[in-house]
């Protein structure tokens, strides 16, 4: 069965130290009748560290997938996609498996540890799989990574900002379904959610560019207190630590993928000495630049 699937696309990826993840997408077929859902996996071996991972899989129907570049596809150029004979209906299967060393940074400091502080502190001493339930956010994600432009290194940064937020949204799942409040209340606007949102997109456009909140507020056009506040209810963390862990991300990535030396790096990533990255990189790894190089 497998061999007769037509399999659109096929991607396998590794961020070392962080996250593995896998996207296949099959060309739909008549027959199927395919339900969307997700599922997180918490593997747990306690006397095998190494063997101890985290897992989400998703399942969803019903998106298009475009065999042309639209750089180079007359067809959405024209506005005529929906007679475009390059894309079909496609079937999406996506898989992000976490290690214990990537995870734990999520819950260094904490005290008292709720059970999704277990899952990712690797405290919780027996494994599970629980379903998910594909909400709009999820969707949201899923289709964001899915159909994206950005390459190279972009495409990097990317990704791993994704898998963060898919992270967020399943171990909120974990404490059962809830209807979506905000303690800010101009968050019930949905035009400033999106302000808020394209916030985070402006981060990771200028990952090598630091901004100030001022700056950052201004290009979304948002006040200042507004958008420290908001960012941080929507995505769980403060504008600063969010893009502090994305520059850290990306700099493995250019360390350990591309090959590109320290003092590289940290001019590529804006920073005004090699040690104070260094001591950034540290703490946001628990090593050393030169240390992951040597792995």
């Amino acid at each position: 069965m497998y061999n007769e699937l037509d399999v659109l696309q096929d991607i396998d990826r590794s961020v070392p130290g962080s996250v593995h993840y896998s996207i296949k997408r099959y060309k739909k077929q008549l027959q199927w009748n395919i339900e969307d859902t997700g599922m997180l996996v918490y593997h747990y071996e306690k006397n095998n560290e190494k063997a101890n991972y985290l897992e989400l899989k998703f399942c969803v129907s019903g998106n298009v997938y475009c065999r042309q570049k639209q750089t180079e596809c007359d067809y959405c150029k024209f506005n005529a996609s929906k007679t475009c004979v390059e894309k079909v209906e496609s079937v999406d299967v996506l898989s992000f498996s976490f290690k214990p060393s990537y995870l734990t940074q999520f819950v260094k400091g904490k005290k008292e540890l709720s059970i999704s502080d277990e899952v990712l502190s690797f405290s919780h001493i027996t494994s599970f799989s629980k379903l998910l339930p594909l909400c709009g956010k999820t969707r949201k994600a899923i289709e964001a990574l899915l159909n994206h432009t950005y390459t190279d290194t972009l495409e990097n940064i990317f990704v791993n900002a994704q898998t963060q937020i898919l992270l967020l949204y399943s171990m909120d799942c974990m404490m059962g379904d809830k209807v979506e409040t905000f303690t800010c209340k101009f968050l019930a606007n949905a035009d400033d959610r999106e302000k808020i949102s394209k916030a985070r997109e402006v981060l990771l456009q200028h990952i090598g560019e630091p901004l100030t909140i001022k700056e950052l507020s201004r290009k979304v056009a948002i006040n200042e207190c507004y958008l420290k506040k908001g960012f941080k209810e929507l995505f769980g963390t403060t504008i600063f630590d969010f893009y502090q862990s994305q520059r850290m991300e990306h700099a493995k990535y250019l360390l350990y993928e591309k090959g590109l030396s320290v003092t590289e790096v940290s001019l590529l990533l804006g920073y005004s000495s090699i040690s104070h990255f260094s001591t950034a990189f540290k703490k946001h790894t628990g090593i050393k630049p030169c240390e992951l190089l040597l792995r």
